[in-house]
């Protein structure tokens, strides 16, 4: 079988050779979930530090790893971090497409040192502030992309271990909101709550239920 490559600072390489000093990887976690909010992650990296030897797309990484990777971000000096959040309400507002670029861009304006060119994961973005491009499969082909990974979906994953002490009753410490077996249980027993999304089929039409049988 063959390994797949580890992500590296190509696409970085190439956007500085192109006159970019600032070049940022940008990437969201959540917006699968039925519950919380979407979260983007926005990385400068000049330089990859020996530290964070083993960034790689956050969902080939175990938990442990995500976390030892998310502090050594937050304390290398030579990376730059930045998250971004789109609330439970703006995803039922405005749809999940929009909610999440609309994470990306508050994610990339919150960097402290301003990109002047991002790389993102996925598709292209609507409302970013800067130019950008899209690389399908990114967070395992740019590092950048890749350590965005890991700060989004740490940062969220830790949001919704906070939301397990106010509703209990739903397990988001363990499923984090998406809709397992056990998660879809407890909305059948339970109903939804404030942070359930209602846009969401699943979550809607187990409201209209609820409501019938009231």
């Amino acid at each position: 079988m063959k390994e797949k490559p580890h992500p590296d600072m190509s696409f970085e390489m190439e956007a500085r050779a192109s006159g970019f000093l600032c070049v940022a990887g940008v990437d969201e976690a959540g917006r699968g979930p039925l519950a919380g909010p979407v979260v983007a992650g926005a990385v400068i990296l000049p330089v990859l530090a020996e530290e964070l030897t083993g960034l790689n797309d956050s969902k080939q990484l175990t938990a442990a790893k995500r976390e030892r990777l998310f502090l050594a971000l937050l304390e290398c000096e030579q990376a730059v971090c930045s998250v971004g959040v789109a609330s439970v309400e703006e995803i039922d507002r405005f749809n999940i497409l929009r909610a999440t670029h609309l994470a990306m861009a508050r994610a990339v304006e919150g960097l402290a040192l301003r990109a002047d060119f991002c790389l993102v994961d996925g598709l292209p973005v609507k409302g970013l502030p800067v130019p950008h491009r899209a690389i399908v499969k990114g967070d395992g082909r740019s590092l950048s992309i890749a350590a965005a990974s890991v700060l989004a979906k740490v940062t969220r994953d830790r949001m919704m271990m906070e939301a397990d002490a106010s509703y209990p009753q739903y397990g988001f410490a363990k499923h984090k909101g998406y809709g397992t077996k056990a998660h879809m249980e407890a909305l059948r027993r339970h109903g939804p709550c404030p942070l359930h999304r209602r846009s969401f089929a699943p979550v809607s039409q187990m409201e209209l239920s609820i409501s019938e049988q009231g």
